[in-house]
C-alpha cells in the first residue's frame, strides 16, 4: 500500500488543506526545509492569521465546511491555480479521505500522507479492527457489518451487551461517538451519531464497540517511508477526555512500563510493515487496569497532541512527514530513538465547561500568550472565533525533566495565559492539572466524569473576585475621581453598583477612603484595597497586607478579569434598564451558541414536558440537544431544518395547556 515506488518526489510549494493553528504548524517545518506555503480558506476564515501569513492563499468557498474544507474539487483547483505540487492535509477534515489523497494524486500532486488505499484499509474503523485481528491483535469486541439498518443495529448492540460504543467509522475527535447505555436509548443515540457523523466527515457509517469500564486510551507513534521502514516513537497517555475528545495528552504514560511499552511498540510496528504503510500514523489503544490492551483504530495522520511527542524524542513529525513523502528514507533508526524526559499538552477550548462544554465563538479581545511555554495557535487580540469549526483553539505545551516539573511548568503557563472576550475552559484545565489524582498519574477516561461536581464546584475565592471586579468597574469609568493618592483626599459616600456575572446579579458598594484605599462591600462582607499600578491591563494591589495581581480589560459595560489564570466577565449593571423574564419559565427555547439546526424532534401542537428535547443544533462538529424548559404544547417552530441561527435566537414557543 506504498505510495508509488522508492523514488524520489520532488515538491517545492506546498498547499495546507486545513486552517488554524495546524495550518501555521505545517508551514513551519515546511519552511525550515525551503518550501513555499500556500493556505487556503473559507468565507469564515478571509481574515484569518494562517491566510496572512502564507506565501500565497487561495479562497475555497462558503462557511460551512461542506462548502470549503471538505470541498475535494476547489481544493485541487487551488493547488493548480497556486502553482503547488504537494498537499498537507493536517488533520480533521480532510486528513483521513482516501478519495481526497486519490484526488490528488490523480492530479499529479504530492499527498503527504500515506495512499489511498492505507487510508481505505485502516482509516476506517471496521476495516482496521478486521485487519488487525488477522494479525493477530488483541480487538475490542463489536459489531462492523455492512448492513447498517436500524434494527439490524439495535439487535447486534445487544449481541455486543451494553452498554456500548457508537463510532463513526470514518474519522475521529469524538465526533459520531455515542455511549449508549440501554436498547431503550440507542435509537435517538445512532440517529445523532450519524448525523454528526455526517457533518464531520460526509460519511454517516457507524460501528459498533463494547463500552470497556475505566481504561486508560494510550496510542502509539508510527512511521513507515517507501523503503519498508518503519518505527514507533513510544506512547501517549490520552485518558483525559470529555464528550469523547481528549482535553489532556502526556508523553510517556504513567500507567506504561518499558516492557509494555516495547511490546505494544512491537506490534504497532509489525502493523505498519505489514500494510507497507508510508507516513505519520497512530494506533490507538485501550488499557484496562489489568494490563491488556485492546485495538481500537489507526488515526492515517498526523495527531493534535504531537507535539508531546516531538519534545520527549527531540524529533521534528512534521519534517518527518514531509521528507517521507518526498521518497526519502527515515532518518532515524529504531534503537536511535532515545525518550528524555516529560511533556504533557492541554487543548485549550472555546467552549463553556460548567454549561457541559457548550462550544463559544465571538471576538477573542485580547489574546496573550506566555514566554518559555509551546504554544500552537493562530490567534491575536480581535481575532474572530467562528462558531463553524472546531472548538480548539490552541495548544499549549510544556516539558521537564520529570512528569511533575512538565506538570508545574504547564499550570503556571495556563495561570499566564490571557483569553478575554471569548469563554474558554482555561480554569477548568488548570483544576484538572491540579487534581490529586492527575498529579498522581491515576487519570483514566473516567476521570472527568468520576470527578465533574469538583471540578465544576464554585471557587472558594469567588467572593474575593466579584469584590475585585466591582472595585475594577468603579476605578476604570472615565467618570471616577483618579485612583492615584493625594496628600488630601476626601472620603467619598458608599456608591451603590450592580453587576452580572455568570448569569447572577449581584449588589455592591464601593467607597473611596480618606486615605486612598476602597472598601466593597457585598452580602455583609468587606474587602478593602489599597492600589499600587492600574495600567496595560494590569492592577497592583494590596489585600490583607499581601500584594497581588490581576489582568483585566475593560470593554465599554463589560469587565474581563483574571486573577491566578482563571478568568470571569462582569457585566456593570448599575444603570441597566431591568432584564425580561428568564428564557428557562417563559416557554420560549432559544439557542444556546451560534449554530445550525439539525433536526427539530417536535412539531406545533405537539405536547412535551419540561426538559424533553425539542431541537438539535450542531456547533463546532458537536451537536447540542435543546429542551423545554415547562410543560405545555408547541406552541410554534420558528426554524427549519438547515438553518444557521445566532445565540439567543427563539427556536420554538410553548404555551400553556
Amino acid at each position: 500500500m506504498r505510495n508509488g515506488s522508492t523514488q524520489y518526489r520532488p515538491f517545492f510549494k506546498v498547499l495546507i488543506a486545513n486552517r488554524g493553528e495546524i495550518a501555521l504548524r505545517v508551514m513551519r517545518s515546511a519552511r525550515k526545509l525551503g518550501l513555499g506555503v500556500v493556505a487556503v480558506y473559507s468565507d469564515a476564515d478571509r481574515d484569518a492569521l494562517h491566510v496572512r501569513q502564507a506565501d500565497q492563499a487561495v479562497r475555497i468557498g462558503e462557511a460551512l465546511p461542506a462548502q470549503s474544507y471538505l470541498n475535494i474539487p476547489a481544493i485541487v483547483a487551488a493547488a493548480k491555480a497556486s502553482g503547488a505540487d504537494a498537499v498537507h492535509p493536517g488533520y480533521g477534515f480532510l486528513a483521513e479521505n482516501e478519495e481526497f489523497a486519490q484526488a490528488c494524486k490523480d492530479a499529479g500532486l504530492v499527498f503527504i500522507g500515506p495512499s489511498a488505499q492505507a487510508i481505505a484499509a485502516m482509516g476506517n474503523k471496521a476495516g482496521a479492527k478486521e485487519i488487525m485481528k488477522k494479525a493477530g491483535v488483541p480487538c475490542v469486541p463489536g459489531y462492523q457489518g455492512a448492513d447498517q439498518g436500524d434494527e439490524v443495529m439495535l439487535t447486534e448492540a445487544k449481541k455486543v451487551g451494553f452498554p456500548v460504543m457508537i463510532k463513526a467509522v470514518a474519522g475521529g475527535g469524538g465526533r459520531g461517538m455515542r455511549l449508549v447505555a440501554d436498547g431503550n436509548s440507542f435509537p435517538d443515540a445512532l440517529r445523532s451519531a450519524r448525523s454528526e457523523a455526517k457533518a464531520a466527515f460526509g460519511d454517516p457509517t457507524v460501528i459498533l464497540e463494547r463500552a470497556i469500564q475505566n481504561p486508560r486510551h494510550i496510542e502509539i507513534q508510527v512511521f513507515g517511508d517507501s523503503h519498508g521502514n518503519a518505527i514507533h516513537l513510544g506512547e501517549r497517555d490520552c485518558s483525559v477526555q470529555r464528550r469523547h475528545q481528549k482535553l489532556i495528552e502526556e508523553a510517556p504514560s504513567p500507567a506504561v512500563t518499558p516492557e509494555l511499552r516495547a511490546k505494544m511498540g512491537e506490534v504497532a510496528v509489525a502493523a505498519v510493515k505489514a500494510l507497507r504503510y508510508e507516513g505519520a500514523g497512530t494506533l490507538e489503544f485501550l488499557l484496562d487496569p489489568s494490563g491488556a490492551f485492546y485495538f481500537m483504530e489507526m488515526n492515517t495522520r498526523l495527531q493534535v497532541e504531537h507535539p508531546v511527542t516531538e519534545a520527549i524524542t527531540g524529533l521534528d513529525l512534521v519534517e518527518l512527514q514531509l521528507r517521507v513523502a518526498r521518497g526519502e528514507p527515515l532518518p532515524v533508526k529504531q534503537q536511535d530513538i532515545r525518550f528524555t524526559g516529560h511533556a504533557i499538552e492541554v487543548r485549550l477550548c472555546s467552549e463553556d465547561a460548567a454549561h457541559d462544554f457548550m462550544p463559544q465563538s465571538g471576538r477573542m479581545a485580547r489574546w496573550q500568550v506566555p514566554d518559555g511555554i509551546r504554544v500552537e495557535h493562530a490567534l491575536q487580540s480581535d481575532s474572530e472565533i467562528p462558531p463553524f469549526y472546531d472548538s480548539m483553539i490552541a495548544k499549549v505545551i510544556s516539558q521537564g525533566a520529570t512528569r511533575e516539573e512538565a506538570r508545574g511548568r504547564l499550570i503556571v503557563g495556563l495561570e499566564q495565559l490571557t483569553a478575554f472576550g471569548v469563554t474558554t475552559n482555561q480554569a477548568f484545565l488548570l483544576l484538572c492539572l491540579r487534581h490529586p489524582g492527575f498529579a498522581k498519574g491515576e487519570a483514566t477516561t473516567a476521570f472527568i466524569g468520576a470527578h465533574r461536581d469538583e471540578l465544576l464546584a464554585p471557587r472558594a475565592d469567588a467572593a474575593f473576585d466579584i469584590a475585585l471586579a466591582g472595585l475594577l468597574l468603579y476605578v476604570t469609568n472615565p467618570q471616577a475621581p483618579s485612583w492615584r493618592r493625594g496628600r488630601s483626599l476626601a472620603a467619598t459616600f458608599p456608591l451603590p453598583a450592580k453587576i452580572e456575572i455568570a448569569g447572577h446579579v449581584y449588589e455592591l458598594e464601593v467607597t473611596r477612603e480618606r486615605d486612598g484605599s476602597y472598601t466593597v462591600a457585598s452580602d455583609g462582607r468587606q474587602d478593602k484595597f489599597e492600589i499600587d499600578q492600574l495600567e496595560l491591563g494590569v492592577i497592583r494591589f494590596r489585600h490583607d497586607g499581601v500584594m497581588d495581581s490581576a489582568k483585566f480589560l475593560r470593554d465599554g459595560d463589560r469587565l474581563h478579569l483574571q486573577r491566578r489564570g482563571t478568568p470571569l466577565a462582569a457585566t456593570d449593571l448599575t444603570l441597566a434598564a431591568p432584564k425580561a423574564a428568564a428564557s428557562n419559565g417563559d416557554g420560549k427555547v432559544r439557542a444556546a451558541m451560534n449554530g445550525r439546526v439539525v433536526a427539530v424532534l417536535v412539531k406545533p401542537g405537539d405536547r412535551v414536558t419540561a426538559g424533553q428535547p425539542v431541537m438539535t443544533l450542531e456547533a463546532m462538529k458537536m451537536e447540542h440537544v435543546h429542551k423545554a424548559g415547562i410543560d405545555g404544547v408547541v406552541a410554534a417552530i420558528d426554524v427549519a431544518e438547515g438553518e444557521q441561527v445566532t445565540t439567543g435566537r427563539i427556536v420554538a414557543e410553548i404555551g400553556a395547556g
